[in-house]
């Protein structure tokens, strides 16, 4: 065996990993690209995502509160830098014995295979890329590390600067191949022409936002969350590319009859629009990941009412095309809310990242029971026979949002002496905001002045005016709700039905 420092052994095993993910990744994407995939071809997807899956309710919340919207970068950067020590370590252990170098190769591939056929719609072919990804990483590893010698015999195998300039190589050309895999696998150019062309359906009633309802103080949320600005929270690590032209909407289940849309049949409905904010239940007190927008869809009663559920139902399962599914109260998709299968957002197509071609939007509930996005399936059901997704994973079965405010402006930080203007936003969704107050350290609770209320299915916008003294101060705020309850002071954290606490500020003010 040729005797080379560890550094060139561990290169080995990262350039022979390079080649496993490069080869796989590109062969996943060739067969996404043609329709032979059946699920996640792609390894490096199938891991992540089974990952997820696997994620506790704590380390969920966690990982959002330390990223927010880049949880999911995060965790592949996190999977690259384990996969790249994985590979380095079996490049040394194969430098002492290759043998046992190779099968710890084909193990760490078999978990990948594994992670592969374990997604919803796996199909047996959908393990090729990887099966072969890694036949070729493993001849990768023999060739680089080189054959034992004989005993007395000289050294074998490439030497040093062969391995340097091919480990380096392959290395390069592996991570240009995963790359190139996930930019051939994309069905995107099929659905960004679709939603190019898409043309949101018009509505006898359009929402009017009311100039009043919008503040406008520097540093205050806006109104209405830009599309590009709306946050992201779900388990999707490649938005799933879902062409309009072939989605369906199956109803079935605990109904009288079952039903099975397409996009045609769904905008031949007569649609509405609704102006609501969402909430992710990750959301920290005084967090970001809130949004409000109009949305323009067929209300979902109407289509369950043509299903007809039985009497003992008291549940939809709703499912993604990515197998991701959500359990709403039969009872808020079949009263008088605006419950929708939706299709555009703020006058747009829906982003692919947010569902694109129908998404569910529910007021009143948090967005892991019920805004289901790239939705392809209800089942009506009951909450004692089925489970979703985060409910199987320690999160509350219903979910229905908590009444809470934040403080925009000021931040934490310091500002001058005199008149200053403290705002933010309120929301109790399908309850309303009926007060919002602000108290200065341990003074009395004064009340905010409100902007318009259109709706009690979204935020509501505050201001107060506070002529701030030289030192430090501590601001907080609480809301009132629209049937009077006040805003509880108890801290929870998000887990498992959703953070709760009054948000404070802490402020120097200058003398």
């Amino acid at each position: 065996m040729v005797r080379r420092p560890w550094q060139l052994s561990a290169l080995t095993g990262v350039a022979a990993g390079a080649v496993t993910l490069g080869a796989a990744e590109l062969l996943a994407g060739f067969s996404a690209r043609v329709g032979a995939a059946g699920g996640t071809p792609s390894p490096l997807l199938a891991v992540a995502d089974s990952f997820v899956d696997r994620t506790p309710a704590w380390l969920k919340a966690a990982a959002i509160a330390v990223f927010g919207t880049g949880d999911k970068s995060a965790l592949l950067v996190g999977m690259a830098l384990v996969l790249t020590a994985v590979c380095a370590g079996l490049g040394v252990l194969a430098a002492r014995s290759l043998p046992a170098a190779l099968v710890a190769f084909a193990g760490v591939g078999a978990v990948g295979t594994a992670a592969v056929l374990s997604r919803p719609g796996a199909v047996l072919t959908d393990a090729l890329p990887t099966v072969l990804g890694v036949a070729a990483g493993l001849v990768t590893l023999a060739a680089l590390t080189g054959p034992r010698p004989a005993a007395e015999s000289p050294p074998q195998g490439p030497g040093r600067r062969a391995v340097l300039v091919w480990g380096t190589s392959l290395t390069v050309l592996g991570v240009l191949a995963v790359a190139a895999g996930r930019v051939v696998s994309s069905a995107g150019e099929a659905v960004r022409a679709a939603r190019a062309a898409f043309v949101v359906p018009s509505v006898a009633a359009p929402v009017r936002v009311p100039a009043a309802a919008d503040q406008g103080v520097p540093g205050q949320t806006t109104y209405l969350t830009p599309n590009e600005s709306f946050y992201r929270i779900d388990t999707a690590l490649a938005v799933p590319q879902v062409d309009p032209a072939s989605w369906r909407l199956r109803v079935h289940g605990l109904v009288k009859r079952e039903v099975e849309i397409d996009m045609a049949e769904l905008l031949a409905q007569p649609m509405v629009e609704a102006l609501v904010t969402l909430t992710c239940v990750s959301n920290e007190v005084g967090g970001n990941l809130a949004g409000n927008a109009v949305w323009t869809g067929w209300p979902v009663r109407e289509l369950l009412a043509v299903a007809g559920p039985l009497p003992e139902a008291d549940m939809v399962l709703s499912t993604s095309a990515d197998g991701w599914t959500a359990g709403t109260p039969l009872e808020v998709l079949t009263d008088d809310r605006a419950a929708l299968l939706a299709v555009g957002m703020n006058g747009e197509a829906l982003p692919a990242e947010h569902g694109f071609p129908v998404r569910m939007v529910v007021p009143g509930l948090y967005g892991y029971v019920s805004a289901t996005k790239w939705v392809v399936d209800l089942r009506v059901t009951r909450f004692a026979d089925d489970a979703a997704y985060w409910t199987t994973r320690g999160w509350s079965a219903r979910g229905p949002v908590k009444t809470a405010s934040r403080i925009d402006v000021p931040s934490t930080g310091s500002l001058p002496a005199g008149p200053t203007t403290v705002a933010g936003v309120a929301w109790a969704q399908h309850r309303g905001v009926e007060a919002v107050e602000v108290r200065v350290d341990d003074g009395p609770w004064r009340p905010a002045v409100l902007a318009a209320e259109p709706t009690v299915d979204a935020w509501r916008m505050w201001r107060f005016e506070w002529d701030a003294t030289p030192g430090h101060h501590t601001l907080t705020v609480r809301a009132t709700d629209g049937t009077g309850e006040v805003q509880t002071a108890e801290p929870a954290r998000p887990v498992p039905d959703g953070a709760s606490g009054w948000h404070t500020v802490e402020v120097d003010v200058a003398g």
